[in-house]
């Protein structure tokens, strides 16, 4: 491929309300007030994007103090339009879908510019993170990016050894994430992984009120 990669005590009285059931309790209780928020409940100076897909949409949160650098390179992107009409390219069920680079006939979009690497000492590639793809130089991520499917702990910095840069999440929407994960891949343009039907970003759309 071209240009590519890249987690009680008992209630007195109630013997049988335990630790594990208290925290299920809880749990179940955040996430759904999450839901319900949506976008408005992450932090509140956090750029907030809408991706509309041909599957579907989603809401990812972009964390520009992890990630200064790649957050505005993401951003620059963005605000132009770079992203509509771009095709997730690589889809690997269990693992990440990647966009970013070419569009549904498969022909390459030139990037206008790279970014450094920010992986030492950021955020880890867990479910539902995105991240910058990058090549085999740490410092070569341009406009390709992709959403971790499951925890990729491989893709994480190891040290002062660079990873793959997180640099935001996934906030409403992973079920349209885990669809697209899920299609049907085929070999394509002499890439694998591609999906038969295309993956079509249709819009980007700024959500916050800075956007």
């Amino acid at each position: 491929m071209r240009r590519t990669l890249a987690d009680f005590t008992p209630i007195p009285g109630n013997r049988s309300f335990s630790l594990n059931r208290l925290t299920r309790v809880l749990s179940s209780a955040l996430i759904a007030i999450a839901v319900t928020l949506g976008p408005a409940a992450a932090a509140a100076d956090n750029p907030q994007l809408e991706i509309a897909t041909n599957l579907g949409t989603f809401t990812i949160e972009l964390w520009p103090d992890e990630a200064p650098q790649t957050v505005e390179n993401f951003l620059r992107y963005a605000e132009r339009d770079f992203y509509n009409g771009l095709v997730f390219h690589r889809v690997i069920s269990d693992f990440m879908i990647q966009t970013g680079g070419y569009n549904a006939e498969m022909d390459y979009t030139e990037p206008s510019g790279r970014v450094a690497n920010e992986s030492v000492g950021g955020p880890r590639n867990l479910r539902g993170t995105i991240a910058m793809a990058r090549q085999r130089n740490p410092d070569s991520a341009d406009a390709q990016w992709f959403v971790n499917v499951k925890d990729n702990r491989h893709l994480d910095a190891d040290g002062q050894r660079p990873g793959y840069t997180v640099f935001g999440s996934v906030t409403t929407g992973m079920d349209i994430v885990d669809r697209i994960s899920l299609v049907r891949t085929t070999v394509r343009a002499g890439m694998r992984d591609v999906p038969i039907d295309p993956v079509v970003i249709e819009r980007v759309t700024r959500l916050d009120a800075k956007g």
